[in-house]
């Protein structure tokens, strides 16, 4: 089964829903959950997109309880959030410069109310990509590894027809490889990539292997590349990639409230919920976390956020260097989307959507504003894409 959403959101889903980039809006539309479990990402343009943008809908009775908030983000919450199941949860990010403003929300009983939930833990899907080519920047800059270096060397068998495949065309989604392998059972949706373990990875390198485009040529994005990304870093420096990921991106940014395991968030998780609202199970990685593994609080995305303003940090600004173009109005770096707003600023994105959960992530460094967005929306539900939308119009709002 093919499962296939268009979103709305900039540039990757679509843009901002305003006049000022309206143009960009018509270039993409996304593809999420190939097979049922593709982490969302852009793929490709869907010129001629409309999106439904009339303030004027009715609001099926949805109170906007949002009162403590001020008036223009609690209308721009509540816009996206009124039509999302009971249960659902916000958890939302607003930086600007060293300042950084959360705001939660619940909705319950049909109503939109505040929730102090920076603290409560969330799947972060695909944006987990993002923390696997951080460390990927971070043995690059300390000269351990070289972006063209080939993955072949850390393994003991011959990849099959002899394909190499380079650090950089995965963490760019230029390696050619499909977005997931062949040999991933797909009989238990609800947790997909759990049985994906080393044997299945490397029976599918040694013999399954196949290529959907020559390497370096076409932008195809693919959780298989980064996945097998993350677990090469790791054969690399002869430790895990969870134990690479927590010394050189969790413990170096502040980050500890994040986790590659579920049950380690304990009663701070907050529960996923399945496109009817029900809650839903937690997606469990094995040898494929480095595509989207990763557990997270907006407190902590949004130090991470905030430690992308900082020119110390080589490796994070080596994420952000553009690597490949897939077309005038993007580009990708090590990890990072970065979007071209008709305003002509910079916005460097990422999402992330699993079976009970979406999330948005999206940075302007020269003018130092970050918006983050944990939700427990499954990337399932109809009006999961409103999560995408509403991150670019709060980084919007937020650089006015």
């Amino acid at each position: 089964m093919l499962l296939t959403f268009q979103f709305i959101f900039p540039s990757l889903q679509a843009i901002e829903i305003n006049s000022m980039n309206m143009n960009i809006l018509r270039y993409f539309m996304i593809v999420v959950f190939a097979a049922t479990i593709s982490l969302i990402t852009p793929l490709k343009s869907a010129p001629g997109y409309e999106m439904d943008d009339d303030p004027e809908n009715p609001e099926r009775g949805t109170i906007n309880a949002l009162t403590c908030y001020p008036a223009e983000i609690a209308d721009l919450i509540f816009s996206q959030t009124k039509d999302l199941p009971n249960q659902t949860q916000l958890s939302i990010a607003i930086i600007q410069h060293d300042l950084t403003t959360y705001y939660g929300v619940i909705k319950e009983n049909d109503s939109i109310k505040p929730a102090d939930n920076q603290e409560k833990v969330f799947e972060a899907g695909s944006i987990t990509k993002v923390f696997t080519s951080t460390l990927l920047a971070s043995l690059v800059t300390e000269g351990k590894i070289r972006l063209d270096d080939s993955i072949n060397p850390y393994y003991p068998f011959p990849f099959k027809e002899q394909r190499e495949i380079t650090f950089l065309t995965l963490a760019n989604h230029t390696s050619g490889l499909p977005r997931l392998p062949v040999n991933l059972d797909l009989t238990d949706a609800s947790n997909p990539y759990k049985r994906y373990t080393e044997k299945e990875l490397e029976d599918y390198l040694k013999r399954l292997m196949t290529f959907e485009n020559k390497p370096a040529t076409t932008y195809t994005y693919s959780n298989l590349g980064a996945g097998l990304l993350g677990y090469t870093l790791g054969l690399s420096q002869g430790r895990s990639f969870e134990e690479l990921l927590q010394e050189r991106v969790f413990d170096r940014y502040g980050m500890h409230s994040s986790y590659t395991r579920s049950a380690d968030a304990g009663d701070r998780l907050v529960r996923g919920l399945n496109a009817d609202g029900d809650t839903t199970s937690n997606w469990d990685f094995d040898v494929l976390a480095g595509g989207g593994g990763v557990l997270s609080t907006t407190a902590d995305l949004g130090r991470f956020a905030m430690a992308q303003f900082d020119p110390e940090n080589r490796e994070l600004a080596l994420t952000r260097a553009p690597t490949f173009v897939v077309h005038d109005s993007m580009r990708i770096g090590l990890g990072w989307h970065i979007l071209q707003s008709e305003a002509g600023q910079k916005l460097f994105w990422h999402n992330g959507g699993t079976g009970g959960y979406s999330s948005s992530m999206t940075i302007n460094t020269a003018d130092q504003v970050a918006v983050i967005i944990l939700s427990n929306v499954s990337a399932f539900h109809p009006a999961s894409g409103n999560i995408d939308r509403l991150c670019f119009d709060l980084i919007r709002h937020a650089g006015e």
